[in-house]
């Protein structure tokens, strides 16, 4: 099928020949991110399936903090345009793991570890975060993390 950003790049002329505005708008915007992730550094490169997913990530968390943000000022309707964005994004991501699923990949990840208190959260987080493999936010599995180590 080729790389994802090929596939970003199909969608996006897909979006344009059908003029789907929304989906043009937020998939140029995506392919910018990851062009922008390219060249930074000293050295551009291209971008492995697993860093482009990356940029993406943080591209959907953007669009989520942003929505919440716009409704918080009661600005209802770039709220849903955000919101709009963060979902044409998600169709790109890994499905995210629900709370039960978090809960028993940190568990194995802490057995693992050998990861017993709270004074060893900082290597704990590492080990979880490596086992969610950016199928979860960060926050909730720090959450369930802190929750574990208790």
């Amino acid at each position: 099928m080729g790389t994802l950003k090929d596939r970003l790049t199909d969608d996006l002329h897909t979006a344009m020949k059908s003029r789907d505005d929304l989906i043009t708008s937020t998939l140029r915007m995506a392919l910018s991110a990851v062009r922008t992730a390219e060249v930074a550094g000293v050295e551009s490169r291209e971008l492995s399936d697993a860093e482009v997913l990356s940029v993406l990530t943080k591209e959907a968390k953007k669009r989520r903090e942003a929505a919440t943000a716009f409704a918080d000022a009661g600005r209802t309707e770039q709220a849903a345009k955000e919101t709009a964005e963060g979902e044409v994004l998600d169709r790109y991501l890994p499905k995210q793991l629900t709370d039960a699923e978090i809960a028993d990949v940190v568990t194995q990840a802490l057995t693992a570890g050998g990861f017993t208190g709270k004074a060893q959260m900082g290597p704990a987080m590492k080990a979880a975060q490596a086992a969610v493999a950016g199928r979860a936010d960060g926050g909730r599995v720090a959450a369930e993390v802190r929750r574990q180590l208790a």
